[in-house]
């Protein structure tokens, strides 16, 4: 049987199909439907049934979603696509297919993924990092994923970004309900956000990168402070967690300079005489946690 596994993003929903042996067959992609929980329940299904009539054959389906199934009531919690929270997504997708779905944080997903056979294998404990439209991270230890007895480890995108300085302020109200959140510092809106709000400009954070790549001051002030605010932000968990690895995946993870400035920028925040974690890029893709989400078969 073939393993499908779809990453319900934000932005973004991605299929892909896999043999046993791990050969990929298929990978689509296709926008969120924005806001609109039955549209996108209905865009999921529907990339399912296209993929298994291309493929003449049906399989197991895990899904990679934004936030977690809480053990109190079942319902999706802590998404940041906030049409999904409180709903029976796993519930609602297997009336839909009428069969069983497996569904697991993406970030978990992800996590898996790196360890299993990309940039974190062969490393004892691995940080899975998400740095796209949100903020989220996920634990593997020993080839297993720590979901934690709430459900909720490797969440650090939800905890308030540290030892905040004068330009972090005023604190930005995140959709959780809290202030400062490193979710609003390093997501990809929010480097477009805080972009606009220094400059006027409007641009999408790879036009930001480029420009400052290109000579301007004022994208690369906006690119500095995201190195310098992400340095914290991952020195906390290496203090916590102190992994092997920490494996950036989302779109703002091909950001190439962040791999040789994160690393000199964390060594002052990290409680050590020297820092051996290393950070890398993702081997799978910038969205390798559709593989994670395949591979919960």
């Amino acid at each position: 049987m073939i393993r499908i596994g779809v990453d319900l993003g934000g932005s973004k929903i991605e299929i892909i199909a896999l043999r046993a042996d791990g050969h990929e067959l298929l990978r689509r992609r296709l926008p969120t439907p924005a806001g609109d929980y039955g549209a996108t329940l209905g865009a999921v299904v529907g990339m399912i049934k296209a993929a298994e009539d291309d493929l003449g054959e049906s399989g197991s389906i895990g899904i990679g979603t934004p936030g977690a199934i809480s053990r109190v009531t079942g319902l999706l919690k802590n998404a940041n696509s906030t049409c999904l929270n409180g709903r029976r997504v796993r519930e609602d997708l297997q009336e839909l297919l009428g069969r069983e779905v497996r569904i697991a944080n993406d970030a978990n997903c992800f996590a898996l993924s790196e360890a299993t056979d990309g940039s974190g294998s062969g490393a004892e404990v691995v940080f899975g990092v998400i740095l796209g439209t949100g903020v989220g991270g996920g634990i593997v230890v020993s080839g297993r994923v720590i979901s934690g007895v709430n459900g909720i480890a490797g969440e650090w995108g939800h905890n308030p970004l540290p030892m905040p300085r004068a330009e972090d302020f005023p604190l930005a109200e995140c959709y959780c309900g809290r202030m400062g959140c490193i979710e609003t510092y390093l997501s990809g809106p929010s480097m477009a956000r805080l972009h606009k709000l220094a400059t006027g400009s409007s641009l999408a954070p790879p036009a930001i990168v480029a420009a400052a790549a290109s000579g301007d001051r004022e994208a690369e002030h906006t690119v500095s402070l995201y190195e310098e605010r992400l340095a914290r932000s991952l020195a906390n968990v290496i203090n916590i967690l102190d992994p092997d690895v920490l494996v950036l995946g989302g779109g703002m993870s091909n950001i190439g300079r962040l791999y040789q400035n994160i690393p000199r920028l964390w060594e002052r925040h990290v409680f050590s005489d020297r820092v051996d974690t290393k950070l890398a890029r993702h081997h799978h893709g910038d969205s390798g946690g559709v593989r994670g989400a395949a591979w919960l078969w």
